[in-house]
């Protein structure tokens, strides 16, 4: 996730609400209550957080939120305070709260969650993939996800002892990914749809392909001049994590008994 920074909460709150007399804009307790439920369709129950003025609530509840909450924080703000409202709120420092905004919502859409087939290097990767992602967004994210995928397709694999003879030196994901769906139980269990549910899992093999050439040739793993843009690295860590919540709940599935 890729949230405000200390910095940019500050500007928020000192540069754009303005804050006077340790007053918030103007904000009473009341108004600062019904806020969030009548500007960011947010339910915050603001009494959960101790901090004595509204002010220092205010920058609890913002640091405190996650990213798509604190776009809608934001959002809220130009509309509760809009361009023009008061001398330090110009119409490019609206367009700055509007980016930060629009920032914060480009977030990965699907959870981390940790899956059940795991090892020490999967959960390492995952771990420091949501830490980067967080701290320094989601170009940073991408090769720790691939990392992790890698590490997780291999670890089921041989959770399963599948039969991995015939593994090339440096078996790719897409290599552990086809050993899984031609011997593990779990693609053996009849599904809806099953020629159309195959094709897509070919598609998923061509797309597991592509993350080799992006993780090497395009992200921080190596000393690349052209990194992945924002847009596709939420694209690529979105779509591992789909995969890899897929894949769990399919592999450990068991064929039923006949």
């Amino acid at each position: 996730m890729e949230g405000l920074k200390s910095s940019e909460i500050h500007w928020v709150v000192n540069n754009y609400i303005g804050v006077s007399g340790g007053y918030l804009g103007d904000f009473s307790y009341a108004s600062h209550r019904e806020f969030y439920a009548n500007y960011c369709d947010l339910e915050v129950d603001v009494d959960a957080f101790a901090e004595a003025t509204t002010r220092k609530k205010f920058i609890a509840i913002l640091s405190a939120s996650e990213p798509r909450d604190q776009a809608s924080i934001l959002m809220g703000i130009a509309r509760r305070f809009p361009a023009g409202s008061e001398m330090q709120r110009s119409a490019s420092a609206y367009q700055t709260l509007l980016a930060l905004a629009k920032r914060c919502q480009q977030v990965a859409a699907v959870d981390g969650q940790e899956p059940k087939i795991t090892s020490d290097v999967v959960q390492r990767a995952l771990a420091e993939a949501t830490t980067l992602l967080k701290t320094h967004g989601p170009v940073s994210a991408t090769d720790r996800l691939h990392t992790a995928l890698h590490g997780y397709l291999r670890t089921a694999c041989r959770v399963a002892n599948l039969d991995l003879t015939d593994a090339p030196a440096d078996p790719r994901i897409v290599y552990y990914f086809k050993v899984l769906r031609q011997q593990h139980p779990g693609f053996e269990v009849p599904m809806a749809q099953q020629a159309a549910m195959k094709n897509i899992l070919n598609s998923t093999a061509t797309l597991l392909e592509q993350l080799d050439p992006i993780r090497n040739r395009a992200t921080l793993a190596h000393a690349n001049e052209e990194l992945i843009s924002h847009d596709e690295a939420l694209l690529v860590i979105n779509l591992v994590r789909s995969l890899m919540q897929y894949f769990d709940a399919k592999l450990r599935l068991q064929k039923s008994p006949s």
